[in-house]
């Protein structure tokens, strides 16, 4: 008995401003070919069940190209699977804000596909060999996680699992459902099949998340970051042997090529070292930048050398990659700690505020740059009205 297990699609993503010949987003028509090359995958793989563990759009109502895109595949996958049962759950970005409004994901219940939206379902499967118990994040009170009686009980939900999930991933993007890996009970379960978190993660033999299919998350970079410490190559599903207990990842490749660019420090460096080291490090690019999304840190940089870069090479590889970004850092400060008698060193308010609106999701169609400039202008006003004497001292 072989189930497969995914999650996190966020089909409708919308992210920079380049769209397909067609007037797509390109972002968004990425992870929608994600989608598509992995129900290619789960057809040929042929498995006995297949579970997906929420967030199947990246809002609760997508464009009606997304919801075209979502029914399309899913056909193709119970076409493809005609005695295979689907069932998935709703995540935070299905759930709408108010019931009165309803899911879109019921669209889907057409499709024979097995839908928990509203509220927690039981499924009794296989004439009754296996029972899914599917929980979507919704508000209101957790149902109690318990299993039935048949010979293999399977959990599905989209949840953040306190001590799993990195607790700054939980703050950017909160569940709904929010529980300890005790209160999940995993050895009473068959299988736990976990969505909401980005990143592929065991949280024991028989219960995992899946991670997403594309990168999709409101900071892509910190799932790079995670997935570098945690040793995992890039996004893709899970393929679990109820039997046999057995566990194999299927990696289904990047719909974009993400690319970090080694850090520069601008300490004791003039503008023109500065440049040069741009420049060196983005013809350093294996393949070069072009229509990739790259990220380019400059730390310690002081605010008359941001000014006086060779603005017109940024731009230059603004356009030859899908995006650009310069992480442009001013040097760290130095700031007494109120109440706890020593100097200690933490982040300013305009770093915090700089760091929220860079990976901020914003839509497709509004300058970044700005968005940055704009809420630093604010900040500063806000800071000319405040006494000096009331705030910690503040990097400008």
């Amino acid at each position: 008995m072989r189930l497969v297990h995914l999650s996190d699609l966020h089909l409708g993503y919308r992210q920079y401003q380049r769209l397909t010949p067609g007037g797509i987003n390109q972002r968004e028509a990425d992870v929608a070919r994600t989608f598509q090359r992995a129900v290619d995958r789960i057809v040929a793989l042929k498995p006995d069940l297949v579970l997906i563990a929420g967030d199947v759009f990246h809002s609760a109502r997508p464009s009606n190209a997304a919801i075209l895109h979502a029914f399309r595949q899913f056909l193709r996958l119970r076409r493809g699977l005609p005695a295979t049962p689907v069932v998935l759950v709703a995540g935070n970005h299905d759930t709408p804000r108010t019931t009165e409004t309803g899911s879109i994901l019921g669209l889907f219940e057409q499709l024979d596909v097995h839908v928990a939206a509203a509220a927690a379902r039981r499924l009794l499967l296989f004439d009754g060999a296996v029972e899914v118990f599917a929980v979507p994040d919704v508000p209101g009170a957790l149902p109690e996680l318990t299993p039935g009686q048949a010979k293999h009980n399977i959990l599905l939900m989209h949840a953040d699992v306190e001590d799993v999930v990195p607790r700054h991933l939980a703050d950017l993007d909160r569940a709904a459902i929010r529980l300890t890996r005790e209160e999940l009970g995993v050895s009473r379960w068959s299988y736990v099949a976990l969505g909401h978190y980005h990143v592929h993660r065991r949280v024991a033999d028989n219960a995992y998340y899946s991670g997403s299919l594309d990168y999709t998350s409101l900071n892509v970079w910190g799932d790079k970051n995670d997935e570098e410490e945690l040793g995992i190559a890039g996004k893709g599903f899970i393929e679990y042997d109820l039997e046999a207990r057995t566990h194999k990842r299927h990696e289904i490749g990047d719909s974009r090529a993400f690319v970090r660019l080694k850090d520069i420090s601008a300490r004791t460096k003039s503008v023109a070292e500065l440049d040069a080291g741009i420049r060196k490090a983005v013809d350093a690019c294996k393949g070069g930048i072009d229509d990739k999304i790259v990220r380019l840190v400059l730390r310690d940089v002081p605010r008359h050398v941001a000014r006086e870069l060779d603005h017109r090479a940024l731009r230059e590889y603004k356009k030859r990659a899908l995006h650009f970004q310069l992480d442009v850092r001013r040097a760290e400060s130095v700031t007494a700690r109120v109440g706890q008698g020593g100097p200690g060193r933490r982040q300013s308010v305009v770093e915090v505020v700089r760091e929220g609106l860079m990976h901020r999701e914003i839509p497709a169609d509004l300058s970044r740059e700005r968005l940055v400039e704009l809420g630093l202008k604010y900040l500063a006003d806000a800071e000319a009205l405040t006494v000096a004497d009331a705030m910690p001292e503040v990097e400008a």
